[in-house]
Formats: C-alpha cells, sequence, structure tokens
C-alpha cells in the first residue's frame, strides 16, 4: 500500500503543478478578453484569432482543471445526502463513485477524443473563420484533460481505501497543507 500511496501523492503534486497552470490561464484569458474589447472599441478593429484563443483558453481551464478540483474534493455533489454519512461510508461511496461512474466514463471520452486528435492532426484542420487558428489543440485537451481525471481519479480510490485501513487521515478533510505532503509524511512515517 505504501508504494500505491507514493503513486498517489505523485499524481497529487502533477495534477497540483497542473492546476496552478490553469488559474493563471484564467488571468491570461481575462487579459486577451479585456485587450480584445478595448481595441474592437477603441480602434474599430477586430480578430477571429483572439475570439478563438479565449474558447481555446476556457476549455484549458477547464479541462485541465478538472483533475485539480477533484484532487481538492472541490467537484458538485449531492453533499445534503452525502453530508450526512461517517466518513467511512462517504470513503465507500466515493470508491464506488470513482470505480464504477467517474474512471469509466473518462476512459470512454478519453478513447473516443483520441482518434479525433489524431485525424485533426493529421489534417492540420483550422477553424472555418477568417484569421481563425488552427483545431488540433484545442482537441487535444480533451485526452490530455481526461488522463488527468483518470490518474486523479485513481489516486482518490486509493487514498481513499488508505483511509478505511487507517493508514492516512480522511483525505475528503482540509488538512491545512497539501494533501500530497500529508500522504508523503505519512506514507514515511510508516515506514519508520
Amino acid at each position: 500500500m505504501q508504494a500505491l500511496l507514493r503513486l498517489a501523492g505523485w499524481i497529487d503534486a502533477l495534477n497540483e503543478r497542473v492546476g496552478q497552470l490553469a488559474k493563471w490561464l484564467v488571468l491570461i484569458c481575462v487579459l486577451i478578453s479585456a485587450g480584445n474589447a478595448i481595441v474592437r472599441k477603441a480602434f474599430d478593429m477586430s480578430s477571429n484569432a483572439f475570439l478563438e484563443i479565449q474558447w481555446y483558453l476556457f476549455s484549458a481551464i477547464f479541462l485541465l482543471g478538472a483533475a485539480y478540483t477533484l484532487k481538492h474534493n472541490e467537484h458538485i455533489r449531492i453533499d445534503l445526502l452525502i453530508g450526512r454519512l461517517s466518513p467511512r461510508r462517504q470513503a465507500l461511496v466515493d470508491i464506488v463513485g470513482g470505480l464504477l461512474f467517474l474512471l469509466p466514463m473518462a476512459a470512454i471520452i478519453l478513447w473516443f477524443a483520441w482518434p479525433i486528435v489524431m485525424q485533426m492532426i493529421q489534417s492540420g484542420e483550422r477553424s472555418s473563420d477568417a484569421g481563425g487558428l488552427i483545431r488540433w489543440p484545442v482537441w487535444a485537451l480533451i485526452p490530455v484533460g481526461f488522463g488527468l481525471l483518470i490518474l486523479q481519479a485513481v489516486a482518490e480510490v486509493i487514498k481513499r481505501i488508505a483511509f478505511l485501513q487507517g493508514l492516512i487521515p480522511n483525505p475528503a478533510e482540509k488538512h491545512g497543507g497539501q494533501a500530497e505532503g500529508s500522504i508523503e509524511q505519512h506514507a514515511a512515517g510508516d515506514r519508520a
């Protein structure tokens, strides 16, 4: 189990970094949007490329931020129902939900997106709008985002099982620090 906890810690660290990148993409998206609006109003000029890059960045924020959101246990859920359960039963619900719903859904989306991305890369598909951008980079975000989500789902299942075994504190609770630090500390503490 210690090796699995180290793997979960590595996945947490990866998605923490990607999530921090996604946060910066929000600022970049806002600056591009504001700049585009100012240029359009002040100089009566616009570019489809600026509009499309905003869509691309929004897609990147959403797709790259999904695993980060799962890591921080911030996805929308029915807290009214699950909040009444004990932490152990909540962990069981998270394990079952991850294994039966999240992992299969993310794997299916990744499976079907991959050939589309490969086709777009090979064809060099571009936007049909004048001055538009190439399309494959934004489509490539789908398998990347869902791949990261699959990794994080695996990490969350590992952490919930470790919690049920009494190896780590409840990963669904906020412990003040980074989750991967506490997992690695507990894994190292068990070896000592």
